[in-house]
Order: structure tokens, then C-alpha cells, then sequence
């Protein structure tokens, strides 16, 4: 492949741009869209208009380089077949799983994801919903408005984080970024990873979760959703935690059995706050709307105004590597994904 350097590549390089409004104006703004004008020549679609076989094919025409995220289409043996010129994808959102499989891998295809962009919205939500809980917010906020202002008094008391004791299932980039805030606050945190390595600064505090959760007083969930972390906190997990626990969730719902959970959260013991669940959307009414003592959120920690714009960024710088000819930052193998969210 012929390098080419900004100036260069203008008129040469051939993009596809295949992101939804209003993601597309959030990840590329104005400036960020003269950014990657000047890269290459753009081109521009949208998802539901890709599913279709041959909209496909006459979109991804001389197409070398794509920039896509939630709802394109898996790049299938079929599909690929139909962009014979591609040669890098950009992933502006984070889990690659529903846009690649065997045969892009087959390929030999480079492709980077933008997930380090959402880790501190992530985490910050994670912070928020961790404090929220210790202060018994969605306990006083519903015995207030339901049953006034004794009543709202009448429950047990709020904690605080300083010196409160966390546990953090997978030190992943989301976990970090939490485990940075929550110390900062006084936390007093300790991890649970089976991959952590032996020279890690986080090694120190790792354990198993056996020994960590009777000692827990919230429990915040960053690890990947796949086949070996389905239902890692389960009723027995559970069990485990002390009265008055809380359980925060901003990673993949399959991590924990919600039904267990929901048992332990409606009974009183255990309090949570959720940001993915096993079937979303939510319908109206749905189980976990009716708690006391829950906060919920729909699947939006990763979603804030900054953490698109840094998405956007993480695209952009990544496209000039490639252009360039330099290693990527971002770039995913199909060892590193078996081990993603």
C-alpha cells in the first residue's frame, strides 16, 4: 500500500462514513468532519440502508477505509466480498463482537475500536451511582415523596465513601479509571481478576472473590460480558455480601444472575443501581423500576457529550496511522477480543 501523508491523501483515500445520527454529529462535529475530509474522500450512509445486500456493495465501492459503530452490519465472508477494496476499520463505539466473526478475521483486515474513550464516563457513573447508594439516594428520594418526611428519616443510616469498602470485579480500563476515582475519595479498594499479571500495580490488592465479598460494602462490576464470566456473581456470591451492600453494574448484565440479584435486592438486604440488563429495553412497569432501592439507567454510562468527542478523536488519530504507515493504538487482535466485552 502506498503511504500517504495528510496532504496527500486528500482525493485519494476513499472513506465510508456508516454512523447514525445524532452519534454521527456527537463523534465528528464540525471541525472533526474537515478533520477526516482532509484524509480522504468521504462518504457517507446509514446503517439501515447497509443492510441491504447491495446498498452494501455500491457504498463500500473502492472503499478502503470504514468508520462505523453500533448497528453495521457483520462483516461476513458475503459482505466482505462486496468491499474487496477494504483495507482498515475504524470502530468508533467499543464491543466488536456484532460486526466481526471468522471470516473478517480470516482476512487479515486491521481494525481499532474507540472503547478507551468511554472508560472514564463509565467509571464516573459507576462513582456516582457507588456514592448514591452508600447515601441511601434512592431509599430517602422514595420514602420522601411516598410517605414523607419522618418515614424518609426512618431508614437506615447513609455511609460514606471514605473508608468504605469496594470491591472491583475486573481491572479492566473502566475499572482502573473507578478504582482511581473512588481512592480519591478515601475508598479502600480491592480487586478481583484472574488475569491480572504477578508484576501489576493492582496485583497487591487482587484476592478471590470468596474472601473479598463477606468484606465488601459495595461492589462494582467492570468486567467483560462472555462465556466465562456469565453469572460470575451469583445467589451463592451473593449470599456472601453483608447486609446493606450495594451492587453497581455499568458493565454487561450477564455478569450477574439478575434473578438472584432481584431477589435479594426486593427482600430489602441489598441495595443497586444498573445500567445494563438481560432484556433491553426495559418494558414500562418492568420489575426494577418498582424498587425502593434501585437506580437505574438505559445502557447510557459510556455516553456522554465528552466521551463521544473523544471517540471521534481516537477515529481520527487512527486513520492517520494507518495512512502513514504507523502501528495503530487502538488496534484489536482476535486473542484480545476473547477476553472484551
Amino acid at each position: 500500500m502506498e503511504t500517504h501523508d495528510g496532504s496527500r491523501a486528500a482525493g485519494r483515500s476513499r472513506i465510508l462514513l456508516a454512523v447514525d445520527e445524532p452519534e454521527l454529529g456527537a463523534f465528528f462535529p464540525a471541525a472533526a468532519r474537515h478533520e477526516l475530509g482532509e484524509l480522504g474522500r468521504v462518504r457517507v450512509a446509514t446503517t439501515s440502508a447497509l443492510q441491504d445486500l447491495d446498498t452494501f456493495r455500491k457504498a463500500l465501492a473502492g472503499v478502503e477505509i470504514l468508520v462505523a459503530a453500533w448497528r453495521f452490519p457483520c462483516l461476513t465472508a458475503e459482505r466482505l466480498d462486496r468491499a474487496p477494496r477494504l483495507r482498515f476499520v475504524a470502530y468508533a463505539a467499543s464491543s466488536l463482537r456484532s460486526i466481526t466473526g471468522p471470516d473478517f478475521w480470516q482476512r487479515g483486515i486491521p481494525i481499532s475500536q474507540a472503547g478507551d474513550a468511554m472508560a472514564p464516563a463509565v467509571a464516573e457513573l459507576a462513582l456516582t451511582y457507588s456514592l448514591a447508594l452508600l447515601r441511601r439516594v434512592p431509599r430517602l428520594d422514595h420514602n420522601l415523596r411516598s410517605d414523607g418526611w419522618e418515614r424518609a428519616r426512618d431508614i437506615p443510616r447513609a455511609r460514606e465513601l471514605r473508608g468504605a469498602r469496594v470491591t472491583v470485579v475486573g481491572a479492566s480500563r473502566t475499572g482502573r479509571a473507578y478504582i482511581a476515582a473512588v481512592r480519591a475519595l478515601g475508598a479502600e479498594v480491592r480487586v478481583y481478576d484472574p488475569y491480572l499479571p504477578p508484576g501489576d500495580e493492582l496485583a497487591p490488592y487482587a484476592d478471590d472473590l470468596a474472601t473479598l465479598l463477606p468484606r465488601t460494602d459495595v461492589l462494582s462490576i467492570h468486567a467483560p460480558g462472555n462465556p466465562e464470566t456469565r453469572h460470575l456473581i451469583d445467589a451463592h456470591a451473593l449470599a456472601l455480601l453483608p447486609d446493606r451492600a450495594a451492587v453497581v453494574n455499568t458493565a454487561r448484565a450477564s455478569i450477574i444472575d439478575l434473578d438472584a440479584l432481584y431477589a435479594e435486592v426486593s427482600s430489602g438486604r441489598l441495595d443497586a443501581a444498573m445500567d445494563v440488563f438481560d432484556t433491553e429495553p426495559l418494558e414500562p412497569g418492568d420489575r426494577w423500576t418498582r424498587l425502593p432501592n434501585v437506580l437505574v439507567s438505559p445502557h447510557v454510562a459510556g455516553a456522554t457529550r465528552e466521551s463521544r468527542a473523544r471517540a471521534g478523536r481516537i477515529v481520527l488519530d487512527e486513520i492517520r496511522r494507518y495512512l502513514d504507515g504507523r502501528p495503530l493504538e487502538h488496534a484489536v487482535t482476535p486473542a484480545a477480543l476473547a477476553r472484551m466485552a
